[in-house]
């Protein structure tokens, strides 16, 4: 297959792209800038030069694919409705170039703070959109698959580690070295599901291979890691407490470090056959890779 990548340059994207290459399909990334375009061209992937809020190159890029993996997304959070509003029309965009043809189109979405006090389903479907969190993605893609896109959805956790990682865990390290605390929040009884991303990679290209309409997918390697470890991990590491404090203490960040986000991926590995086998969160933490010397 054709596939056409956006976020194809970024730490998840940029995987996708490997595996997808790997497995023999022929990959087009979006780049916006000559840096990205090397990037691509050096990893074996051809270049389609645009951007998200260039929606006319997000149609072009779709309209001349065999599928599409969405992984962009602006994570900048003091613009986060904005870069909301950005990933709703591109998701539409890109919908609107493959109406009718039966190619798939695959969504990035979150799985943390889909479900509380339990267990994540991939059958549990996505909240409505709030003022409180006006990420869409997966509902955007689920309207489209209503209306005849071969659209699925991959959820992450909010924890996808690996080299190069410069989300969540990365923040929670920042927060222990400015403040000289490895912090949790309250008695600390959340956990986080986890993957590392060449897992969740393989997740994405088996959704595009074998994936059906209208179907979620849980690229959760791992069900649930207590928050409280990771913080221990990362005190061990710095050589600080480990201890609570309200949260507060995170600042904009508090509300996602107290948040349970346990995920089942059962039924993502029985339908798509998904086996993952790379590290796992709390070695990948506890090693140079996230505290280089």
């Amino acid at each position: 297959m054709r596939v056409f990548v956006t976020g194809a340059t970024g730490f998840v994207g940029s995987a996708v792209v490997g595996e997808l290459l790997g497995a023999g399909h022929a990959v087009v990334g979006l780049a916006r800038s000559e840096a990205g375009a090397a990037a691509l061209r050096a990893a074996g992937a051809a270049v389609h030069h645009g951007a998200l809020e260039d929606l006319d190159s997000l149609r072009r890029g779709a309209a001349d694919s065999d599928g599409v993996i969405h992984t962009a997304f602006d994570h900048d959070f003091s613009k986060f409705a904005a870069n909301c509003e950005q990933d709703q029309a591109a998701i539409g965009a890109l919908g609107e170039a493959l109406r009718g043809s039966g190619r798939p189109l695959v969504v990035t979405a979150g799985l943390l703070g889909l479900a509380r006090g339990r267990t994540l389903l991939e059958t549990d479907p996505a909240p409505p959109a709030s003022v409180h969190y006006p990420r869409a993605s997966e509902q955007t893609a689920m309207a489209l698959a209503e209306r005849g896109v071969h659209a699925s959805v991959v959820r992450l956790p909010p924890s996808v580690h690996g080299e190069g990682d410069h989300g969540f865990v990365p923040m929670l390290i920042g927060f222990a070295r400015e403040k000289g605390v490895s912090a949790y929040i309250g008695e600390c009884a959340n956990l986080w599901s986890s993957v590392h991303r060449f897992d969740a990679a393989r997740v994405f290209r088996l959704a595009l291979e074998r994936g059906a309409r209208g179907a979620t997918y849980h690229a959760a390697a791992e069900e649930g890691v207590p928050f409280r470890e990771i913080a221990a991990a990362i005190g061990r590491r710095l050589g600080v407490p480990v201890e609570s404090r309200p949260a507060a203490h995170f600042a904009w960040f508090g509300t996602f470090a107290g948040l349970d986000a346990p995920a089942s991926s059962a039924w993502t590995r029985e339908v798509l056959g998904w086996v993952p086998g790379e590290g796992r969160l709390l070695e990948e933490v506890d090693s140079e890779r996230y505290f280089p010397a």
